[in-house]
């Protein structure tokens, strides 16, 4: 890909437009790739929630979407995916989500960049970076078996307090989840030492041009990812 892509965050309210753009894409790759039609991440409510935040990895025109990820924020307005995914199987997801946790969701790419690592590594970092911008103290992950390896490098752990250790069948009775949670987001103790790096890096300067390197070569990336103050 010679031309840079983008990844930006918004808040959804604020660019409806992109965040259909990503709720469609999201939407036809569940279906056509895998067959599912319901999943709690997958619905629309999220699009007019201010205290969801969108990641959207686009073209440089800004009207090609690639892929992307939410970060949605416990509110007691609109509950978390993972409250409605598991919570029928195990309620204590109920008691653990709190005004300051958040969960990072919808996580997807097309098929265009897959191998790139757009998915697997950027966007988690991305996720994990954008934390300290909000008014978050632990996030919650679903991940599915091929996005586990990916969570756990950006500082997440197994919550094994929840399901079977952790483990759920969803949103297929012949599919898993994992449950994972960061709850030290400030510090990310866990993470791999050169994630740790890079998250630091897009903290401090949210706002940049990287050249990524992933399974598939080099690329670069124009990050935008200052977000305006939050109205508390």
């Amino acid at each position: 890909m010679s031309a840079p892509i983008n990844v930006r965050a918004f808040f959804a309210p604020d660019d409806p437009e992109a965040a259909m753009r990503f709720y469609e894409g999201h939407s036809k790759l569940l279906q056509i790739y895998f067959g599912i039609t319901k999943i709690t991440s997958g619905n629309v409510d999220w699009i007019n929630h201010k205290n969801t935040v969108v990641v959207i990895v686009e073209d440089d025109t800004g009207t090609k979407t690639y892929g992307g990820a939410r970060v949605q924020m416990a509110d007691g307005v609109l509950p978390l995916p993972i409250e409605t995914a598991i919570g029928k199987y195990d309620p204590k997801i109920y008691s653990d989500v709190k005004i300051g946790s958040a969960e990072i969701c919808g996580l997807w790419n097309s098929k265009e960049v897959a191998g790139m690592g757009i998915g697997s590594l950027i966007l988690s970092r991305v996720c994990v970076a954008l934390m300290t911008q909000l008014p978050v103290d632990n996030v919650h992950v679903l991940c599915a078996p091929v996005t586990t390896r990916g969570a756990k490098r950006v500082g997440a752990v197994i919550d094994t307090s929840l399901g079977n250790e952790g483990v759920f069948y969803y949103p297929k009775d012949d599919l898993v989840a994992t449950a994972m949670i960061i709850r030290d987001i400030h510090e990310v103790a866990s993470a791999d030492p050169g994630e740790r790096e890079l998250i630091r890096n897009l903290r401090s300067n949210p706002n940049q041009v990287r050249t990524e390197t992933g399974p598939k070569g080099t690329f670069e990336v124009n990050y935008l990812l200052g977000l305006p103050q939050m109205v508390q």
